[in-house]
């Protein structure tokens, strides 16, 4: 199987080219493989839109350019176009990650004349009642309508799928329904196990055999397809042997920031506890950025431990993802299990073999909806 996640190699020159800003954890889906946090009580407090603005500014100084609006549901957030306008006054390119749900065509065609320049909608299955069940709420028709208007308008839509063991056996149906709703790039993004996904892991893992006819039923569609639509394949790297690259390293060129201000090198970051992670309303985007100790914490390779300190593919893989080593060993610094190098590798060899003996949607725990309370004009 080829490498999981982007062979891209982007060198920012220390600068956070990549924005994500998580307006609300606030969701009306309950997917089971949510990559928001488990605890989302911890997160009522969420940003005004004056505090957001000032973030987009800040982040713009540093030499952001790709910002990412998402969630939960960004669109739940009363102020997007506002602050999609603001982004875009600034110069940034602005893509909104979105399920489909609180849009309508009205605001597809605002977001448009605010500035939005592309819309990545998530759509769990070809089978209606299946994606409805896969996500705790009826969405599939909705979730069509909005991938219509987006086309009517002239957007650039990414369809994206996280892919499961419920699902990748309709990757063919996919495809065919990416071509019905004129979509430009589909994404198959096999989940990667955090949070809610790591909860539900054995019910969600599928097979190597799964992941092999799957791949085999992407490639003939790009055959067939050629440029009209490009379709990638992200396989879980719990297959692949080697794990992927963490955002190009920690802290190098991406940045998100949480609903109450939380600023993370990357979106799993806070998973890791012992680490404190600084806020936006305690200080500049700049003193984080360049200063702080967490995103100083896992950069360059002095924290690395054998065998990745002495391993030649650490300027590639960075030691893989510093969120997985300490969810699955407890120790933020050790080798990402993920890597067959790692002397804790046997934890996703025992991974695979407890899924592969598990009933799947027996103990499945559903996301919940997030906090109710909100603040500013969102």
């Amino acid at each position: 199987m080829p490498k999981a996640g982007s062979d891209l190699t982007l060198d920012g020159r220390g600068d956070p080219l990549w924005l994500v800003l998580e307006l609300t954890y606030r969701c009306p889906l309950a997917c089971p493989w949510c990559n928001n946090p488990v605890h989302l009580d911890r997160y009522k407090n969420e940003l005004d839109t004056d505090e957001w603005k000032r973030v987009l500014h800040e982040a713009r100084e540093l030499g952001a350019l790709q910002l990412g609006f998402s969630g939960g549901e960004p669109a739940l957030r009363r102020d997007l176009e506002e602050l999609v306008a603001e982004a875009d006054e600034l110069g940034y390119y602005t893509n909104l990650i979105t399920s489909g749900m609180g849009l309508n065509a009205k605001r597809l065609a605002d977001l448009k004349e605010a500035g939005l320049k592309q819309i990545q909608l998530s759509v769990q299955h070809a089978d209606r009642d299946r994606n409805d069940a896969l996500v705790g709420t009826r969405s599939f028709e909705q979730k069509l309508t909005i991938a219509r208007e987006i086309k009517a308008l002239g957007y650039p839509m990414v369809l994206n799928v996280p892919i499961s063991r419920h699902n990748i056996d309709a990757v063919g149906r996919m495809i065919e329904l990416a071509e019905s709703v004129g979509a430009d790039f589909v994404e198959f993004a096999n989940i990667q196990y955090y949070n809610w996904a790591l909860l539900n892991r054995s019910e969600l893992l599928p097979t190597r055999e799964q992941l092999q006819a799957a791949e085999a039923e992407v490639q003939a569609a790009r055959k067939r397809l050629g440029e009209a639509m490009t379709i990638y394949f992200v396989i879980p790297d719990y297959f692949d042997g080697r794990p992927k690259a963490c955002m190009n390293g920690w802290g190098a060129i991406h940045m998100t920031i949480a609903p109450d201000g939380t600023a993370l090198p990357c979106q799993e970051a806070a998973v890791i506890e012992g680490l404190e992670f600084p806020s936006v309303r305690e200080h500049e985007l700049a003193w984080i950025w360049r200063d702080s100790p967490t995103f100083n914490h896992f950069r360059g390779e002095d924290w690395m431990q054998e065998p990745c300190r002495s391993c030649p593919e650490r300027e590639h893989d960075f030691g893989g993802c510093r969120c997985q080593a300490y969810l699955l060993t407890g120790d933020a610094a050790r080798t990402d299990p993920a890597c067959d190098k790692s002397p804790d590798h046997h934890l996703i060899r025992e991974a695979l073999a407890e899924a592969s003996a598990t009933s799947p949607l027996k103990n499945i725990r559903m996301r919940d909806h997030g906090p109710a309370t909100r603040s500013g004009r969102g």
